[in-house]
C-alpha cells in the first residue's frame, strides 16, 4: 500500500493536501466532543481566560469549539494547509475568531504580540512533532512570552510512557475517533514513534513524533518558567499513568 506522504519533508510538509483533506475523518468530531466533555472549555473559563490561541489548530477541531463556548479565539498552526481547513470549517460551521494565520510556534511573540493572551492550547499531540530539545525549550519560552501574567498553557500528548514501557494499545475513545480510521505506530523506539494513518478507501499516510515522557514535558514547562502543573490522564485526575491514551498537561505563567 502506497503512504500518500513518505518524502513530504518536515514536520509541517508531512500535512499534505490530500492528508489534511482526510484529517477530519480521522478526528471523528462528534466521537471527540462527546469524549471531552467540554473539558478544555470548562478548564478554561474556570481559569478566568477570555482570549485564547490556540497554536496547533488542525483542521480546527478544538479552536472552534473553544470559540462556541464564547472564548475569544485566534488559530494558528505552522501549516498553510491546516489553518486554511481551519479556515473553511469555521465558515460552514458559522464560527468567527479573533484572527487566524500560519504562524511558526519559535515566532508567536514578534507575530501575535507578547502578553497577549489568557491562555494558550497545544493540542492534538502536536508538540511532539519537535525532535531537539532545545528548540523545545525555545518554544516554551516563546509560548512563555504571548502569556499574560497568571495565563494557562494546556499541552496534549499521547502517553508515550506506556507506549515504550508496555508496547502500545489505545482504546480510541478519545482521539481519533473516526469510523473505520486505523492509527498505530508502525516504528516504535526511544526516539521515534512513526504513526500509520489508514482509512476505508485504502489511503494511507504516516507522521513521526518524539515519544515525550511525561516527567520529561513537566519537567520543560517548568524550565520554561511555568508553575503549578498539574496533569490529567483522557481528561480525568487523579488518573493510572499506565492506562490512559492521551494525557494533558496544564500549568500558569507567574503572576510576578
Amino acid at each position: 500500500m502506497t503512504i500518500q506522504n513518505r518524502n513530504a519533508g518536515n514536520q509541517h510538509e508531512q500535512y499534505t493536501p490530500d492528508f489534511v483533506d482526510y484529517w477530519d475523518d480521522l478526528v471523528g468530531w462528534e466521537g471527540r466532543t462527546a469524549s471531552e466533555g467540554g473539558f478544555y472549555e470548562k478548564l478554561l473559563k474556570e481559569a478566568g481566560a477570555r482570549e485564547v490561541v490556540d497554536v496547533a489548530s488542525g483542521t480546527g477541531f478544538n479552536a472552534i469549539n473553544l470559540a462556541r463556548s464564547g472564548l475569544v479565539v485566534t488559530a494558528t498552526d505552522g501549516s498553510d494547509n491546516m489553518i486554511g481547513k481551519t479556515r473553511e470549517n469555521a465558515q460552514q460551521m458559522g464560527v468567527r475568531f479573533a484572527h487566524t494565520q500560519a504562524a511558526d510556534w519559535l515566532n508567536l511573540p514578534e507575530e501575535l504580540g507578547e502578553e497577549r493572551f489568557d491562555a494558550l492550547v497545544c493540542l492534538g499531540n502536536s508538540f511532539t512533532h519537535i525532535f531537539d530539545h532545545e528548540e523545545r525549550r525555545d518554544i516554551l519560552e516563546a509560548f512563555y512570552k504571548v502569556l499574560r501574567p497568571g495565563g494557562v498553557i494546556i499541552i496534549d500528548h499521547r502517553n508515550y510512557d506506556s507506549m515504550l514501557d508496555h508496547g502500545y494499545s489505545s482504546s480510541h475513545q478519545h482521539y481519533y475517533t473516526g469510523k473505520g480510521v486505523d492509527a498505530y505506530p508502525g516504528t516504535l523506539h526511544r526516539q521515534l514513534a512513526r504513526f500509520e494513518y489508514k482509512f476505508p478507501d485504502g489511503a494511507h499516510f504516516q507522521l513521526n513524533m518524539y515519544p515525550l515522557r511525561q516527567d520529561y514535558v513537566t519537567h520543560l514547562l517548568e524550565d520554561a518558567g511555568f508553575r503549578q502543573v498539574t496533569r490529567y490522564g483522557d481528561f480525568h485526575r487523579p488518573y493510572d499513568r499506565e492506562n490512559v491514551d492521551f494525557v494533558q498537561q496544564v500549568a500558569v505563567k507567574p503572576e510576578a
